[in-house]
């Protein structure tokens, strides 16, 4: 492939980092959070078995969840690069893999945003319980003014000024940096969701009714464990909360210090997020419950218990109901608003650092380019009266074919064709206080690719012979399969642009020590020089020699 002139002679700059592990961690969490813990884990445990439900789900974060996250964490923390840098660093034909990710992220992030504009207004609409009587109605035909798929679309300004006010917030804490900005806005909100969440969950236990929801939440159906769509839901569940196998976690991981301690922090950002989610399960159905008990049902008969549904419908009626709603409101949609927000800027960030060092721009113009881009695709595509159409077609194809097959990339390139599995365990263990065992290579080789690729095979035949929901055809070619043909391809030309700062001269081995992958090399040149690239990011200079440096000896 060729390569610019410019990749031997462009400017380093020094390459970010987190302050410490607990930046990391708050990163990681605050990644990981995002609206799906409060809007998807309740309905998915309830309507697969219950407290049943909790068996899977267990199994799918020891053997999916925790071992993905930790090979994200591990191919981002050795190869020190976005995930086009890392996966062309492992292999130049596999640069691609990055590119979809990024790409991926790109998708999700224009739709994600406006999402957060729905929770702003909301949080403003609860003050005076805005929605009235009929809280469907008002959403759907006041507040979105949604019409028919494929129909004629305008700009709603009720939502495009809060969408624009969410980008400039975006666009100021990724012009801050790592260290300065995302890791600041993560340590500052992340508490303040824990606290206000636990307030919110604390006057949900004293409603009305609460453990009739907690109930019908926890009662265990066992005989639900028998269907293998229960532990297919348990494993989706895992794998989209967690924010793994597309680019988020291996971006984050790159700021690392050389010397962290990577495995322990994996396991607390996987229980920390599971932890969440059984706390928001609690929440959300001690509030479905006092909404039952107050209409005189039982839990079963309510609707809309997932999704935007729960959370634009059937919460503004229940907030109605209770005394003292309206701080009940803003509570919940200020959560929302924290929890994707800090979601948002973690998808943001993989795309800034992948055009940051494929083009050699700098984090300022790469985080006012990536707003300008995808703020201008958010805003044309999804604040507009078709825009909750759009999203939930782009939605369901962006993550159920883009991210998975991500994942099933990345699985297969690392553990079969480049059988670096080896020396990734060897790199996290050198560095870690609590070891991975020979186990993780079966969920990398074996647990992953099969149970993502049975969901992505199911859900492409499904799409492809009944379509989806009562979307028209063309609706669905437009916004689910052009979409992701357009990824593919826009991933391919990114992939053959030539890079304008040296990706090829960095040399994992010379950076972390041979020391750290004892017998293993995965070394471009196999020679024991090192690069520009690689004595810059060591913080070496040309006079010294670096044959004679031993990095672990100078942390």
């Amino acid at each position: 492939m060729a390569e610019h002139s410019t990749q031997a002679t462009a400017a380093i700059a020094p390459r970010e980092q987190w302050t410490g592990q607990f930046g990391f961690i708050m990163a990681a969490v605050g990644s990981a959070i995002g609206l799906g813990n409060i809007w998807r884990f309740p309905g998915v445990a309830y309507t697969n078995g219950g407290g049943a439900f909790i068996v899977p789900y267990i199994v799918a974060l020891l053997t999916a969840g925790i071992p993905m996250l930790l090979l994200d964490y591990a191919l981002g923390s050795r190869y020190r690069g976005s995930a086009p840098a890392v996966f062309r660093r492992i292999g130049k034909k596999f640069e691609m893999i990055g590119w979809l990710k990024v790409l991926v992220c790109f998708v999700i992030t224009a739709y994600y945003a406006v999402i957060l504009a729905w929770a702003a207004r909301y949080m403003i609409f609860s003050g005076t319980l805005a929605w009235g009587e009929d809280s469907t109605t008002f959403f759907v035909k006041d507040f979105l003014h949604l019409t028919d798929p494929g129909a004629a679309a305008e700009i709603v300004p009720g939502i495009f000024w809060p969408l624009v006010f969410i980008w400039v917030a975006v666009a100021i804490v990724m012009a801050l940096g790592v260290s300065k900005g995302i890791e600041k806005a993560n340590k500052f909100f992340i508490p303040i969701l824990v606290l206000i969440f636990l307030a919110l969950v604390v006057r949900a236990l004293t409603l009305p009714g609460a453990a009739e929801g907690l109930n019908a939440l926890f009662t265990p159906n066992w005989g639900a464990l028998a269907n293998p769509q229960v532990w297919i839901a348990a494993y989706a569940q895992i794998f989209y909360s967690l924010s793994v196998g597309f680019g988020i976690m291996v971006t984050y991981s790159s700021y690392l210090k050389r010397k962290s301690n990577i495995v322990p922090t994996g396991l607390v950002t996987g229980f920390a997020n599971s932890s969440f989610e059984i706390l928001a399960g609690i929440g959300v159905f001690a509030t479905l419950g006092f909404m039952a008990n107050a209409q005189n049902i039982g839990v079963d008969q309510l609707e809309g218990l997932t999704g935007v549904g729960l959370s634009f419908m059937t919460f503004p009626q229940v907030i109605s109901m209770m005394p003292g709603g309206a701080i009940f409101g803003i509570i919940f949609f200020a959560s929302l608003l924290i929890a994707g927000f800090t979601s948002l800027l973690s998808l943001t960030q993989v795309i800034s650092a992948a055009l940051q060092e494929k083009f050699n721009m700098s984090r300022r113009v790469a985080s006012i380019s990536v707003v300008i881009f995808d703020g201008v695709a958010s805003v044309v595509i999804f604040s507009t009266s078709n825009g909750l159409n759009a999203l939930d077609v782009v939605d369901k194809y962006i993550n159920e074919i883009g991210v998975v097959s991500c994942a099933v990339l990345t699985c297969i390139v690392v553990a079969f064709v480049l059988k670096r599995l080896p020396l990734l365990r060897a790199h996290l263990n050198y560095n870690s206080r609590l070891h991975v065992g020979k186990f993780w290579y079966a969920c990398i080789a074996i647990v992953m690719p099969i149970i993502l690729g049975v969901m992505m095979v199911i859900t492409v035949v499904t799409l492809l012979r009944d379509g989806y929901d009562t979307y028209p055809t063309g609706f669905l070619y437009q916004y689910g399969w052009i979409m992701i043909m357009l990824v593919v391809a826009v991933a391919y030309f990114l992939t053959v642009s030539p890079w304008h700062t040296p990706v090829d001269d960095f040399d994992a081995v010379s950076y972390h020590g041979a020391e750290a992958t004892p017998g293993m090399s995965d070394s471009p040149k196999d020679t024991g020089n090192t690069g520009p690239y690689t004595r810059e990011l060591m913080g070496l200079t040309d006079e010294r020699k670096p044959g004679t440096y031993n990095p672990m000896k100078e942390i």
